[in-house]
């Protein structure tokens, strides 16, 4: 009998420990923890909805790799990521936390007082291109003709008298009929024939190739001293990240991991582009290739200054810029370097170099995506 009482209290005291247990760990969590990323969200940002901007751009494809890949959902992040979004403007209005912008365009917010800095690289040069109707065989054709590269070219458009001067072309809008149109309104009007030429950034320069609607005339990609310059980078609001320095870190981090992203699951990543920018699939696998392997890795989240200022100096030089910011007023690595992301180059190296070398042809490196992918490309 004593036995059975003594098992019975025994019993009861385990159950006792355990709850005890159980309930342990000094005061509630404060927070939700990644695992993966070691990051913790504090309890006021738990809800935050962070707003985040892009352009109708191809370099910028990784805000909707993040959100459709889930990258954002397995960080622990709410994100409202807004297409056509003007950025810089939206962030002095206090409406904008992150956002993927170009150089020109950020430093020229920057110095009018927009709260726009940059925590991480995006982009850092081709895939812009002088597409030019079928009817356009020589450069000297297109004096006098319809082309859509902006209200004085050669005060604000930086890529167009790079790839002028390439042509032998006169850089000054007076010798040709300018249209300033939205990148995707280009292609359409080329392709109904009521404009010559446009300078837009993919996929636009893939589609003309892919529906034979027009031909890339030239290509901006490395500067004219023959170095990489600085296309468009990921931006924060600075008000954001100084009231949200947690979440700041992780969105740079989805950054990184969009990116890694592209160049590991290309076709995956194809089939987000394709379904976000309203294009055929092979279009979509195109433009993946020409930025991750066919030009280089210029999908980048590395901060290399120097890239900065050859664009800041090449672009005072032209005239396209007025005044320029110092590099390390604007530039803000600390929250890269916080956010656990890898380096760029080991990442390269160990993860993408042995699987897509740089030059891989078009077809090897689709075969082989698909083929590592599991997925067998549709049939035409």
């Amino acid at each position: 009998m004593n036995n059975r009482i003594k098992t019975f209290m025994l019993f009861i005291v385990s159950i006792f420990l355990l709850s005890l247990l159980a309930g342990c760990g000094g005061s509630p969590k404060p927070a939700d923890q990644n695992i993966a990323t070691n990051h913790i969200i504090p309890d006021k940002d738990k809800d935050y909805v962070v707003q985040l901007g892009y352009y109708d751009c191809d370099h910028m494809t990784g805000a909707c790799i993040a959100k459709d890949a889930g990258i954002y959902d397995q960080l622990g992040l709410k994100v409202n990521v807004l297409g056509n979004a003007k950025v810089p403007e939206a962030m002095a209005a206090g409406q904008m936390d992150v956002g993927y912008v170009g150089n020109s365009r950020m430093m020229r917010a920057f110095l009018k007082g927009s709260p726009i800095i940059v925590a991480a690289n995006n982009h850092i040069g081709g895939s812009h291109y002088l597409v030019v109707s079928n009817a356009i065989q020589k450069p000297q054709e297109l004096l006098g003709k319809k082309l859509a590269i902006g209200t004085d070219p050669e005060k604000n458009n930086y890529s167009w008298v790079t790839m002028a001067n390439k042509l032998g072309l006169p850089v000054e809008g007076k010798h040709y009929e300018v249209l300033n149109m939205a990148d995707k309104d280009e292609y359409f009007a080329l392709k109904a024939g009521k404009l010559d030429c446009f300078a837009a950034c993919d996929p636009w320069g893939s589609m003309a190739e892919y529906e034979k609607t027009g031909h890339v005339m030239a290509t901006m990609d490395k500067l004219p001293s023959g170095e990489w310059g600085e296309c468009c980078a990921y931006n924060l609001n600075k008000n954001f990240a100084a009231e949200h320095p947690e979440l700041a870190r992780l969105m740079v981090l989805s950054h990184t991991k969009a990116l890694e992203y592209i160049y590991q699951k290309p076709v995956h990543s194809a089939e987000i582009f394709a379904e976000n920018y309203m294009v055929p699939m092979e279009v979509a696998l195109m433009t993946i290739w020409k930025k991750t392997v066919a030009e280089g890795r210029t999908l980048t989240w590395k901060i290399d200054t120097a890239n900065w200022q050859r664009q800041i100096d090449m672009e005072l030089g032209y005239g396209t810029l007025d005044a320029a910011p110092k590099v390390s007023e604007f530039i803000q690595p600390q929250y890269l370097a916080e956010c656990g992301a890898e380096d760029f180059d080991t990442f390269i190296k160990e993860k993408v170099d042995p699987v897509f070398p740089v030059g891989m042809s078009y077809e090897d490196w689709k075969k082989k995506a698909y083929e590592l992918e599991g997925k067998k490309p549709a049939e035409a």
